[in-house]
């Protein structure tokens, strides 16, 4: 355990950002992170440096990412066919199948030394969840889990109406996390025609506007949504 533990995090909002460009910067921040503790190995206690804790959200340009153990026949359309749709793919290293990140989606990359933290990534599955669920609350929808599927549901305790509003996807080495959730407010949900979401076949995505019925302020949503994973993992905001 990290002899210095440390639960201040910088949140860094990146607006609409390039995935290439986000992945980048997440790699960067991982590495330095692993790096430190792997210095740290050789240190005493007294002389070991703290580990630092990023949350970044941001929106991307449209996009399709495949996790490491998916399967690229779950994306639909060809290669050829995404300069049709703006689209670009990525085959990338964090879990889960593949997914769609566009405009009007909450993009979050939690880059935390779960040292700082605990060491249990269950639970650092479940209170990622946990903020989205929260959020949903402050706009009156229940959600919740389905049991053997990651991210947060509609109507999850009904098999045939269950939609997803938010996916997960993680990446940890050392105790440190890459990669994270993308939570749909206002994006264009035609985009998920193009692929089979998550690799699940009988499961519909939703979004906030969607349930709502109405545009949502997705600054509002991201705040209520920043506030709501500091309570969950018991953060402070340098």
């Amino acid at each position: 355990m990290n002899s210095l533990p440390n639960r201040k995090v910088k949140f860094i909002d990146l607006d609409l950002k390039d995935y290439q460009e986000a992945w980048d910067y997440q790699v960067s921040l991982f590495e330095k992170t692993i790096a430190i503790k792997t210095g740290n190995r050789n240190l005493p206690a007294d002389q070991q440096k703290i580990t630092d804790n990023y949350l970044l959200f941001c929106e991307h340009p449209h996009v399709f990412t495949l996790g490491k153990s998916g399967d690229e026949k779950n994306l639909i359309i060809s290669k050829e066919e995404l300069n049709a749709v703006h689209a670009t793919y990525h085959h990338i290293n964090r879990g889960g199948d593949i997914t769609y990140h566009g405009p009007g989606q909450i993009v979050g990359y939690p880059i935390l030394d779960l040292e700082n933290f605990f060491t249990d990534i269950h639970k650092y599955m479940r209170l990622m969840e946990e903020s989205v669920i929260q959020t949903l609350k402050e706009y009156k929808i229940e959600a919740g889990r389905i049991s053997g599927l990651t991210g947060v549901w509609i109507d999850f305790e009904n098999e045939k109406k269950a939609r997803k509003i938010c996916a997960l996807g993680v990446k940890t080495s050392r105790w440190v996390t890459m990669h994270g959730f993308a939570f749909n407010i206002n994006p264009d949900l035609r985009y998920f025609a193009y692929i089979v979401p998550c690799g699940i076949q009988d499961k519909a995505v939703t979004s906030l506007e969607k349930e709502l019925g109405r545009k949502v302020d997705i600054r509002e949503a991201e705040e209520i949504l920043k506030e709501k994973f500091r309570e969950q993992f018991d953060m402070e905001w340098l």
